[in-house]
């Protein structure tokens, strides 16, 4: 195999074997090995098939970019990954559907819930958007839509999985939320607003202190710093 195919099966696999262990492998192997031998299992795979997709990228050469990015391309995927910051902030406290006993369901989304049920997998998404509009290569298109068929993917099947172990919470939550970005709203099922300081506020920070990270790591000025400093 050349470097693009191997970086393709890496990709794949890592996002395979995540959907494998989360749902049709979860019971059977919870029952064989106990939560914590599971937990361990779930660990090691991810760490290897991470691990295998990013020494795959790095050793995947370079192409030719698919289309000319300018500044017009690098605002738009600057406006993104700030959109993207929030809903990962706004998605960290608070958040309804978390893990844990059967409880009513909040009677009004706010903030980040309101625009989608999913603000922390559509930030993820958004992120591997951002860089496949400014970084057009095989490689890193091959990554970033693996990350997007992971965040997005995962979101539709924990929706099922959520409709079936919690039914009366997941029938209220599902009734003023959406699944895709301000869907809900549109429909007059959620309002917008409803913010925390911390979203707004936490948001912004994350996404400075991101976008400055690529001077550092990738030695490529990402976000305003391409234009200010």
């Amino acid at each position: 195999m050349d470097e693009t195919t191997t970086l393709t099966v890496a990709a794949a696999s890592f996002v395979g074997t995540h959907f494998l262990l989360s749902h049709p492998l979860r019971a059977p192997l919870v029952g064989r090995l106990g939560t914590g031998g599971f937990t361990i299992v779930y660990a090691l795979v991810a760490f290897a098939t991470l691990g295998w997709m990013s020494n795959a990228y790095k050793a995947t050469p370079l192409t030719a970019p698919l289309w000319e990015v300018g500044d017009g391309l690098w605002a738009v995927a600057t406006l993104i990954m700030l959109v993207a910051s929030i809903l990962l902030l706004g998605s960290v406290i608070g958040n309804p559907a978390m893990p844990g006993p059967e409880r009513p369901a909040p009677k009004e989304a706010r903030g980040a819930f309101a625009i989608t049920r999913h603000p922390m997998m559509w930030s993820f998404a958004l992120w591997g958007l951002s860089h496949i509009l400014v970084f057009p290569i095989a490689a890193n298109i091959i990554v970033s839509a693996a990350i997007i068929i992971l965040a997005l993917v995962g979101a539709a099947l924990q929706d099922q999985k959520k409709a079936a172990l919690q039914p009366a919470f997941w029938r209220s939550w599902q009734s003023h939320t959406s699944y895709l970005p301000f869907a809900a709203i549109a429909g007059g099922r959620a309002r917008f607003g409803g913010f925390r300081p911390h979203d707004i506020a936490g948001g912004v920070i994350v996404w400075l202190a991101a976008t400055w990270a690529h001077i550092p790591v990738a030695g490529i000025a990402a976000g305003i710093w391409r234009w200010v400093g």
